[in-house]
């Protein structure tokens, strides 16, 4: 989540770049970039052990998807706002010396007919190469980088990734792996949802679905709407009447042997209001659990607030209140679904995915299940 902004800063907040970064081997480094519809965010990164240890970040909004609801376009203003961010990242990918990368676009450029135009630039302008991903890649990689905040008691999964621009949903049954393997059963799904996975034991894929509405997306379909609790409702009911072609919609689901993991700035902001922090937190956010009942009290909690006290919240944060209630929207939706006692909160997604998968392809990560 971004941190909170000073006040008086501009409309857009000052790139999160960490202060010192660490020097290390270019030849052991990888590096991981994703633009959203929102942020643009990166890490570089080199493996140790069967994780990897971060060397380097940048997070910055950009709010590339400005807009696009209206004119089906990027608009110049925001395209020249992403190429002076990917210019940062060019500088400390070339200062560490990084050569095995990932730069990935995701629904904004999808949808976008300049999307493809948008890509040619930040070429011809940065010398950065980006790859508009399809949905279920996206979806892959973030339900790979939250592998370790999987419970070996988890016999039903649902991993969520709420974006800017749109939400992936996947539902994993592991009731046929074993408790130990779990984990690592999910991680195998790197390489595709039906892919092979040899003589190990299979996470099998009941269902996935990428809907486009994100936090962005979702909040203008209703921006005329005046009233806070009448935009919040029909935010709800939109987001559910988009789920009919997801299989488990269909069914309900026992809150014995289920887990959600949700990743997006969305859970981890309910869950630092949760926590009662002002200021955000990793370590205390990252794999916490939820009940569906304290989720729906946060959101209570919004609610009441109203758009001024959200805004002056600072477990919110005033970049983030814009965008809180469409999330909060998405993520209610699915507790009212399928309620659980184990809702993980994941600080991770498509960067941390992308890195995995890299390092997982070399070779270079200890004891990796592939």
């Amino acid at each position: 989540m971004t941190p909170k902004r000073p006040k008086g800063a501009g409309a857009f907040p000052k790139a999160v770049d960490s202060p010192a970064p660490q020097q290390a081997d270019p030849a052991t480094l990888y590096a991981a970039l994703d633009l959203g519809t929102n942020s643009c965010r990166m890490l570089i990164a080199q493996p140790k052990g069967s994780q990897f240890h971060v060397v380097d970040s940048f997070s910055k909004s950009v709010q590339l998807g400005q807009g696009l609801e209206s004119t089906g376009r990027l608009s110049r203003a925001s395209m020249n706002r992403t190429i002076s961010a990917m210019r940062i990242c060019r500088e400390k990918l070339h200062r560490h010396g990084v050569k095995r990368m990932r730069l990935v676009a995701t629904e904004a450029c999808r949808r976008a007919l300049n999307g493809q135009h948008f890509v040619a630039q930040v070429r011809r302008e940065t010398g950065l190469n980006l790859e508009i991903i399809r949905p279920e890649e996206e979806a892959r990689l973030a339900v790979i980088s939250c592998a370790p905040l999987v419970s070996v008691n988890t016999e039903q999964l649902l991993v969520v990734d709420i974006g800017g621009g749109s939400t992936e949903l996947v539902w994993i049954d592991l009731t046929n792996v074993p408790k130990r393997e779990r984990p690592r059963a999910i991680m195998r799904l790197h390489a595709g949802f039906k892919s092979d996975p040899g003589p190990f034991a299979a996470a099998k894929v009941v269902d996935w679905i990428s809907v486009p509405l994100g936090v962005a997306t979702l909040r203008d379909q209703f921006g005329d709407v005046e009233d806070d609790a009448a935009r919040f409702a029909l935010m709800s009911w939109f987001f559910e009447e988009n789920l009919e072609a997801f299989a488990p919609s269909a069914s309900a689901q026992s809150r014995k042997g289920f887990q959600i993991i949700g990743t997006s700035g969305t859970v981890t902001t309910v869950a630092a209001s949760y926590l009662g922090l002002k200021r955000y937190d990793r370590t205390k956010v990252d794999g916490l659990r939820m009940t569906s009942d304290q989720i729906d009290a946060v959101i209570r909690d919004y609610l009441t607030l109203g758009p001024d006290g959200r805004r002056a919240d600072p477990r919110i944060g005033r970049d983030r209140q814009a965008l809180i209630m469409s999330g909060a929207a998405i993520l209610q939706t699915l507790m009212r679904l399928w309620p659980t006692d184990r809702l993980s909160v994941a600080d991770r997604g498509l960067r941390e995915g992308l890195l995995y998968a890299q390092m997982s392809a070399d070779g270079v990560l200890e004891d990796a299940p592939f």
